[in-house]
């Protein structure tokens, strides 16, 4: 729930003699503003028409220092109700470490719990054995859950395992704990890399309702497989992330010469 407005100290005012944009200007002094006062995901900035007068800068000045913030995710500008400080997102790095959200929610101090809906052994199909590459119906521990951060859902994911690697997974508690820490310490997997995708997606009623979202809203649907130190797949899930709450890292690298690598994004 947003906040009420929490005025605007001026911390620094607009340079009129630099060579420097005002809209950059103000663009910096609001984001060291909202920084150095601690606010928080729903507080509301002043209006348009106040930070106009507070900063002597004409109101598209105002305007497009605001969008790029927007853009950046610092701020979220909601039509007939104002301007506020937007959701944290929960990075995840994509290519360059192979960790899972656990990892990544305990390493910004937040708090992840799951909701486990399903933990069964059961015949894998079609897509499930072409991905950890074994035959249709070899048995599998499938697990779904819906995962928490700060005690609101934020990803739905369905990860199996082949049952023979894993053989009393389904007798683990999933609520608290890494799924990859677990096939690690319990099972001695050691997960060496993964493969990746992401795909654009939206949200159907009963995902929706799961993710606390409007139906048909966006949603990040995160394929991944993971291999062991033989280069075999050791698990496999399906992530549906909110598009409003996650965003995914990607660092690239130019190969020596400008030599073409191959490409780490793929359009079919």
């Amino acid at each position: 729930m947003s906040r009420a407005a929490v005025p605007t100290a001026v911390a620094h005012a607009i340079d009129k003699g630099s060579a420097v944009p005002f809209y950059r200007q103000l663009k910096d002094i609001l984001r060291a503003d909202i920084t150095g006062r601690g606010l928080r995901s729903g507080d509301r900035l002043p209006g348009d028409h106040e930070l106009c007068q507070q900063y002597g800068v004409s109101r598209p000045v105002v305007r497009q220092a605001l969008s790029e913030l927007q853009y950046e995710g610092v701020l979220q500008r909601i039509k007939g109700r104002g301007t506020f400080v937007a959701p944290q997102l929960t990075s995840q790095s994509l290519v360059q470490a192979l960790t899972g959200l656990h990892d990544d929610v305990h390493a910004m101090g937040r708090t992840l719990l799951s909701e486990v809906r399903t933990l069964k052994v059961t015949a894998a199909d079609p897509d499930v054995a072409g991905r950890l590459e074994i035959p249709v119906g070899t048995a599998v521990v499938v697990t779904e859950r819906l995962r928490f951060v700060d005690d609101e859902p934020w990803v739905y994911a369905i990860s199996h395992v082949p049952a023979a690697l894993a053989p009393d997974l389904v007798d683990q508690d999933l609520r608290e704990q890494s799924l990859y820490a677990l096939l690690e310490r319990r099972y001695g997997l050691r997960l060496v890399r993964s493969r990746r995708s992401v795909e654009a997606h939206v949200a159907g009623q009963r995902l929706a309702g799961d993710l606390r979202i409007p139906r048909h809203a966006p949603v990040l649907k995160l394929i991944n497989v993971s291999f062991g130190a033989d280069n075999r797949p050791v698990e496999t899930f399906v992530a549906y992330h909110r598009g409003d709450r996650s965003r995914f890292e990607v660092e690239l690298e130019r190969a020596p010469g400008g030599r073409a690598v191959p490409p780490l994004v793929r359009v079919v």
